[in-house]
């Protein structure tokens, strides 16, 4: 398990005011009980085959794990519609009992805090067929152009237990990595997480790929990729980089992952040091548009730049870059090094990465172009419902995690209002939380700390209502008046605003505030709301 960073939402005053009604299925699902919390996983072990024509997996995952408070029954998690063919613990079979997804596995003597156990569960069945990955889970089954199985899978949200059994909580990575080891057709390729560790002939017809990851790993990023790959080998500055690609498009993948080089050089240098390293950095290509698998980055982008050849902002610069490269590689840092530890929080994973994109078109292209991407991304909010989801039922806050995440983090900059600090905070706060797993109140005591500043009613706003802050600014007597309009009480953000062409800093609160400033039209007042993400009433 990685250390897990958690403050209590009590202690610092935040709340989330959307709800909604929740299942036994849900709590089940996202919930931590004794049967979760009374051990550790260690290790995965995954062996299986996959069968491309029945669409079938069989196999086994073997779970290490350390018994951290006495039990006699431990939860793991498998869809119901997979079937269970045996659990086994020192050689005997283990009683179950299923209820929807969770699998409740007694055993007769008990667990003992502090040993170290070890199950083999054997299971078999068809997974779940994703409609529209990666927006669903499930696997995706196509063919490439010379009509050779190609089959990918992407999970996130729906659970890892769609097609293994597993622990399926963020709250718990293996410590000691993971191996996947999958059999598919001869003439096929798997590619999975980590490194490369042979193959071997089962001569049935079947190949068996082996993989394996040395680093903690998320039980979503688990995944499996199987084609008639072409295997593209690069290194820079030490790190090793490797692409596996459909071979019809071997040379333009060559060409086109040169981005990935100067995407390093910039991360790199404001984020720290690349987090899987001892497991190297991959891309390979699925039959779905992208996902963030650690250490085997999905892509499926079909080599155009932009987001499907289009621009997300709206403003041009959006075709600057390959937005499934530059967003789930960022992804690297931010969901796969540092994990929130419930979906609800799943704005750590999305808003920070969607924030990487602006950090790379700084480095490669400059603030203003960055400034307007930012600006441009605001199209994409709808500020429908928190970007906060509700806790441990399994529930993701609203879409707007990815954009309002993002904005969110633009506008602390230009509150922080310090880049030099600005810069020493974000790489203090990747290197902090590496290979951790945290929550909302830890981020935002971490970057209150850090500025010196209290931002945690900015974050609660941003985060934990569905709309954003609006300044109002009024003539009283030819000066200049304003005050915010929030959800949150106390409401104290500086902004910048530019009178008769002058920048000046104002700080508002949620009571109105007179300015020395004279003024004789609302005309005469810019707020610098690309830089901060408010909304401006002019009264």
């Amino acid at each position: 398990m990685k250390k897990i960073f958690i403050i209590g939402l009590t202690i610092l005053g935040f709340q989330t005011v959307f709800s909604q009604n929740f299942t036994r299925r849900d709590s089940l699902q996202g919930g931590l009980r004794l049967e979760r919390t009374c051990y550790d996983v260690q290790r995965y072990d995954l062996n299986i085959k996959i069968n491309p024509d029945e669409k079938s997996i069989v196999g086994y995952n073997e779970i290490a794990f350390k018994v951290v408070e006495n039990s006699s029954k431990i939860q793991i998690d498998l869809f119901e519609n997979m079937q269970i063919d045996s659990i086994i613990h020192n050689n005997k079979k283990l009683e179950y009992k299923r209820e929807f997804d969770a699998v409740f596995i007694d055993f007769p003597s008990g667990l003992t805090a502090n040993s170290s156990e070890k199950i083999r569960f054997y299971y078999s069945g068809k997974p779940k067929v994703a409609k529209n990955a990666p927006w669903d889970g499930g696997f995706v089954f196509k063919k490439d152009k010379q009509g050779k199985h190609w089959i990918g899978v992407a999970v996130q949200g729906t659970g890892a237990s769609l097609w293994y059994p597993v622990k399926d909580s963020q709250t718990d990575e293996p410590d000691l990595g993971s191996t996947i080891k999958v059999a598919v057709p001869n003439g096929l390729m798997n590619v999975s997480n980590g490194r490369f560790k042979g193959s071997e002939d089962l001569k049935n017809g079947y190949t068996r790929w082996d993989w394996e990851v040395k680093n903690p790993i998320n039980n979503y990023d688990i995944t499996v990729n199987i084609a008639d790959y072409a295997h593209i080998h690069d290194n820079h500055n030490g790190l090793d980089l490797d692409y596996y690609v459909l071979r019809d498009n071997e040379e333009i993948a060559k060409k086109h992952f040169e981005e990935v080089k100067p995407m390093m050089d910039c991360f790199q240098t404001k984020f720290g040091k690349y987090p899987f390293a001892e497991d190297g950095y991959k891309l390979v290509e699925t039959p779905y548009l992208g996902m963030e698998h650690q250490s085997a980055v999905a892509y499926g982008n079909k080599y155009k730049k932009g987001y499907m050849g289009s621009d997300l902002s709206m403003s041009g610069v959006g075709l600057l870059f390959d937005y499934i490269t530059i967003h789930e590689s960022g992804h690297e840092w931010f969901g796969n090094s540092i994990t929130s530890s419930d979906i609800a929080d799943m704005w750590i994973h999305e808003g920070f990465t969607q924030y990487t994109e602006l950090v790379y078109i700084e480095c490669q292209f400059g603030y203003e172009k960055a400034m307007k991407y930012a600006k441009g991304l605001k199209l994409n909010v709808r500020n429908d419902r928190p970007i906060i989801g509700t806790c441990c039922v399994n529930n993701e806050g609203s879409g707007d995690m990815y954009p309002k995440g993002a904005l969110l983090l633009n506008t602390l900059r230009h509150v922080i209002n310090n880049d030099e600090l600005w810069w020493k905070i974000i790489l203090k706060y990747s290197e902090t939380y590496r290979h951790k797993i945290i929550d909302t109140p830890t981020v935002i005591a971490f970057f209150n700390k850090e500025s010196s500043m209290n931002l945690t009613p900015i974050f609660n706003q941003y985060l934990s209502y569905k709309k954003i802050p609006a300044i109002e600014i009024k003539l009283n007597k030819k000066k200049l008046e304003f005050q915010w309009k929030t959800d949150v009480s106390d409401f104290n953000m500086p902004i910048d605003i530019k009178v008769n062409g002058k920048e000046i800093r104002i700080e508002p609160t949620n009571k109105w505030k007179k300015s020395k400033f004279k003024i004789k039209s609302l005309d005469e007042v810019e707020v610098l709301n690309n830089e901060f993400f408010v909304h401006v009433w002019k009264l």
